[in-house]
């Protein structure tokens, strides 16, 4: 009816703000079209303008074109860490197959190592067993030292013959005979050098020995004031031996050991009551050790 008032029903708060929302949202309502009376109140993100919106897009946008780069980045790192690990592995086969290759080396190397060794072994005792031979096809061999050049004229068997008896003063029954008898290297035209030894083999070993033993307990000899000395005749190899044994004769007197020296090159030591034989002059340099096992005195 005129004049009545109109009857409005009372809206609530929640519906105002509910109502305020739409239409801000499908009329794009500013804040000064928004009554205050009637409108809700607007929180932050609400009155939020364009400008501002797209400001933070920007910066969204920015952090992740920055975060799609750092992205890339790292897949490009990934991607040449997976070239260089192949690459590694690719080595590490390579170092593994050469490896391989040295370890067969090495294999074939100790292989050859120890037949080497064995032919050593072997060389050294088929050498000594021709040193051995060698001397035992000298034993009925004699050397003279000291005779001049020319003293023995055209015929040595014969100044042998008649010489040597006289000057070992020792009778032969049966009379000496030699097999050969000649003089060592070439011939010296200087009489005043010292002259040529003398190698000759006798027919009878027993007359070897003869002329040895009295050599070793009574040489040197004299001939017109001559020095004479009677020597066995045996190899370069067991020479050298013999010659290493008596360099070592000062070190064993000071030791205060006995010793002799026995053909063909053989020295026997003695101290304290034990003793021991030695072939070979290296391990004697080593005495005494209890290594050697060194045996009672000899009776």
């Amino acid at each position: 009816m005129p004049g009545n008032k109109p009857n409005h029903k009372p809206v609530s708060k929640p519906a105002r703000q509910l109502l305020f929302s739409e239409a801000l949202q499908h009329k794009r309502l500013t804040p000064t079209q928004i009554n205050p009376q009637t409108s809700p109140p607007l929180n932050e993100s609400t009155t939020m303008s364009d400008k501002d919106q797209s400001t933070t897009m920007d910066r969204i946008l920015q952090e992740i074109t920055t975060v799609s780069r750092r992205i890339e980045g790292m897949d490009a790192s990934i991607t040449s860490l997976t070239l260089e690990t192949k690459s590694m592995r690719s080595d590490i086969a390579g170092f593994q197959s050469r490896v391989t290759g040295l370890e067969q080396r090495m294999g074939s190397l100790e292989t050859q190592i120890n037949t080497s060794q064995e032919r050593e072994q072997d060389f050294i005792y088929l050498r000594s067993k021709l040193t051995d031979m060698e001397d035992r096809s000298r034993r009925d061999n004699i050397r003279v030292l000291g005779i001049p050049e020319n003293e023995e004229g055209s015929d040595m068997q014969s100044f042998l013959t008649s010489t040597l008896p006289k000057m070992i003063s020792l009778d032969f029954d049966p009379l000496l005979e030699f097999q050969r008898a000649h003089r060592i290297g070439p011939k010296r035209s200087d009489n005043s050098s010292r002259p040529r030894p003398i190698i000759a083999c006798l027919l009878r070993h027993n007359q070897t020995r003869q002329i040895l033993q009295v050599a070793r307990n009574h040489g040197p000899f004299r001939i017109d004031q001559h020095e004479i000395r009677i020597t066995a005749d045996y190899s370069k190899e067991t020479n050298e031996r013999k010659k290493a044994f008596l360099a070592l004769r000062p070190r064993l007197r000071k030791l205060e050991m006995k010793y002799g020296l026995f053909d063909p090159a053989r020295m026997w030591v003695t101290k304290n009551g034990v003793s021991k034989d030695f072939y070979n002059p290296d391990e004697l340099r080593l005495f005494p050790i209890p290594a050697y096992g060194l045996s009672q005195h000899r009776q």
